[in-house]
């Protein structure tokens, strides 16, 4: 599964790279909460590593309370954030990387080159579910070799004008099917969409 916030205008980050743009909502962070649990390895790129090493280590470190500073809305803690920083520490972190020298969060691997084949048979092993979060480029190369079974987007009531598109170089068209579809308060809409086989 992916997991990524979207602007209106289609732009899963703005051209530097950062989500200062994200409407956040208790709600869909409710639902984030409740939904990590399921997953027990998360893919990323480089830049997106980098960034979730930066902030989701150092804030649970840092803090010793039930909650954390919530990455989307400043000033604010989050009981919700605690459990994805709980869950993301403990869960296996594969890093896509030809540049990167170390990976020194918890439980974090380097891996040099993509290989679909390498990927379907990490899929087949027991255990949990895979998930990644923004990492364009390893989108883009899993979703070429149908590799993601479910994309689950919030797209935000915002445009930026410019900014990073989530997917490019796809060879052909992929078909999805609409699976679940919510409006939170906010007016963030969650969109849930199966590949279609």
């Amino acid at each position: 599964m992916i997991f990524e916030w979207l602007t209106a205008d289609g732009f899963f980050a703005s051209t530097d790279g950062n989500l200062d743009w994200v409407v956040p909502d208790e709600a869909q962070a409710r639902a984030a909460a409740n939904e990590i649990g399921r997953f027990d390895t998360v893919l990323f790129g480089r830049r997106t590593y980098e960034q979730f090493a930066g902030f989701w280590p150092r804030v649970l470190d840092d803090d010793h309370s039930d909650t954390l500073p919530d990455p989307h809305h400043p000033g604010r803690r989050s009981r919700e954030h605690r459990i994805v920083a709980v869950a993301l520490d403990t869960m296996t972190k594969l890093v896509f990387s030809r540049t990167l020298k170390e990976a020194g969060w918890r439980n974090s691997r380097i891996i040099r080159s993509f290989d679909p084949r390498a990927i379907e048979a990490m899929k087949q092993q027991p255990g949990k579910d895979m998930i990644v979060f923004g990492s364009g480029s390893i989108v883009s190369q899993l979703t070429e070799h149908g590799l993601i079974d479910e994309y689950h987007f919030v797209a935000c009531p915002v445009f930026i004008g410019q900014g990073r598109p989530l997917l490019g170089g796809l060879p052909s068209p992929v078909r999805l099917d609409l699976i679940d579809a919510a409006t939170y308060e906010s007016g963030d809409l969650m969109l849930r969409y199966a590949r279609v086989s």
